[in-house]
């Protein structure tokens, strides 16, 4: 059986980290398998959410015939140029970090630290091949999933189409994710510049690098090769990073981002990038003030767009637009009730965790809700992210300016951890724990942290809002002292104490009396 469209994929730079990497989640030799007479589900992209749609609709042992179609690479983003390779790249700039935290701490580094680039890129490389077997093309066959490798479009109302063969499905699931948008900047496509799917294939450190965009990707990767070497520059829009966030959690940051020697150009907006002898120089102006500065890369962390094309959704009547993406309903329905979507071609949450809880909700809504009875909702879910810079910065619920715009009223109650003995142990005093609860009631309705670990603190607040554990409970739960999220239990506790009015003071005082 041959092949048609499966192309062979490199991944740069072809070494023997990143032909493991290849031969598991695209391998030159795979065999399309001959299509089913008819699938339950057809599942278009192997990223987080179509993996996890796949592998759960196919591992409940029900015999399902589930199909997951991947032109370039499984495991998406999340594995190949997001999640696991920027994550290890930042574990080894974090070690940066701490040493240049010693001092305080009674330790004396040396003036000059010495950084391995390449052994930094090298162990990004190893470790995401290492984990690729578990998104690989011959585990999800071992999964009973029938994996086609080639670009998918549906050819009919219940037909799609991959390297020459047709399936036929019962339902479908649209799952092609997102990628870097093109920027909108005089010359850049000449000059060349690097993205999130692009920037990971560097084997030599650029001595200096501009960065467009100061949301979590572009702040999360500029404090990352600042700490390995590079001099960078951050270029953003507004008047602050991170303007998302909580302000006083971007504030922080910002902060830690200018004493690390990250120069800010905020207000910014960019107008050319020339190619010089000397590298790329990019003119920009803000606040008035043209300048410009030259640097040997360019790499865009700002905006996404939905892989739409290709896929012939006009011909099944699924709605989109290049800026959004599919078109779908609470249910994640597309305008065609037979085929649905998840992840990033469709949600504004453009997260790991959230498409694989989408993907959830998916496999729920399509095989298991007949007639649409006990469907679930994209809005139910408690969402929590995190921005994973050094303090992290972690997010569930809503926020105060959500709140406001809800008109929902709420009351606030905030920890610096220049109160929480572990942190002043830790010498991380500057982050802190807000909490917004509902105005009168014990009910969490969001929180942000700001803290080294943040990311691992934030599920306990998720945890309580699902389980709809309000304040009173949490106050009851013991945490180990010292610990950081010892926090949480001061938040509760303060929530407590303004329960103590003069009617409830005068009720214990009484009791007291006949104890």
């Amino acid at each position: 059986m041959s092949n048609l469209e499966v192309e062979r994929v490199t991944v740069r730079p072809m070494d023997e980290y990143n032909q493991t990497l290849v031969s598991h989640v695209h391998p030159q030799d795979w065999v399309n398998p001959e299509p089913a007479k008819i699938y339950d589900l057809v599942v278009i992209g192997a990223g987080t959410a179509g993996l996890v749609v796949a592998a759960g609709a196919a591992g409940l042992g029900l015999g399902l015939k589930v199909a997951l179609i991947e032109k370039h690479l499984m495991g998406g983003d999340c594995l190949n140029v997001g999640c696991v390779p920027s994550k290890t790249i930042i574990r080894s700039a974090r070690v940066i970090g701490e040493i240049w935290d010693g001092k305080e701490l009674g330790i004396n580094i040396p003036k000059n630290i010495d950084v391995d680039f390449s052994a930094v890129m090298a162990r990004m490389r190893r470790i995401r091949a290492g984990i690729s077997p578990h998104d690989s093309a011959a585990r999800f066959q071992k999964l009973g999933v029938d994996v086609f490798l080639g670009s998918g479009r549906f050819s009919s109302k219940n037909t799609v189409e991959v390297d020459g063969k047709i399936l036929r499905f019962k339902k479908a699931v649209i799952a092609t994710g997102a990628r870097a948008a093109k920027p909108e900047i005089s010359g850049i496509e000449k000059a060349g510049y690097l993205t999130n799917e692009s920037v990971f294939s560097l084997i030599q450190k650029p001595e200096k690098l501009a960065v467009i965009g100061g949301g979590p990707i572009g702040c999360e990767l500029a404090q990352a090769f600042r700490r390995l070497g590079c001099e960078v520059v951050l270029f953003h829009r507004s008047s602050h990073i991170l303007n998302k966030e909580d302000a006083e959690a971007a504030e922080i940051l910002q902060k830690v981002l200018i004493k690390e020697g990250i120069r800010l150009v905020l207000n910014a907006k960019l107008e050319e990038v020339v190619t010089v002898t000397e590298g790329k120089r990019l003119y920009f102006s803000t606040n008035g003030h043209r300048d410009s500065v030259t640097v040997d890369e360019i790499l865009v962390g700002a905006g996404r767009a939905p892989n739409v094309e290709g896929l012939n959704l006009e011909a099944v009547n699924v709605e989109y637009d290049q800026r959004h993406g599919v078109k779908v309903n609470d249910y994640l329905q597309t305008t065609n009730p037979k085929i649905y979507a998840a992840g990033d071609i469709c949600m504004n949450w453009k997260f790991t965790h959230a498409a694989d809880a989408a993907a959830r909700i998916v496999i729920k809504n399509t095989l298991f809700s007949p007639f649409g009875l006990g469907r679930s909702k994209l809005s139910n879910l408690i969402m929590p992210w995190v921005t994973y810079t050094d303090p992290e910065i972690a997010h569930v619920g809503i926020s105060l300016e959500e709140a406001k715009s809800k008109g929902i009223d709420i009351e606030t109650i905030k920890i610096p951890f220049s109160i929480v003995d572990r942190a002043i142990a830790d010498g991380e005093e500057s982050g802190f724990l807000k909490i917004l609860h509902r105005k009168g009631s014990d009910e969490i309705l969001g929180a942000t942290i700001v803290a080294r670990h943040a990311g691992e603190m934030i599920s306990e607040v998720t945890t309580a809002m699902v389980g709809k554990l309000g304040l009173n409970k949490l106050s009851g739960v013991i945490h180990p002292y010292p610990t950081q999220a010892e926090a949480i239990k001061k938040a509760a506790d303060a929530y407590r104490r303004t329960l103590l009015t003069e009617n409830t003071k005068r009720l214990l005082g009484f009791l007291t009396k006949l104890s």
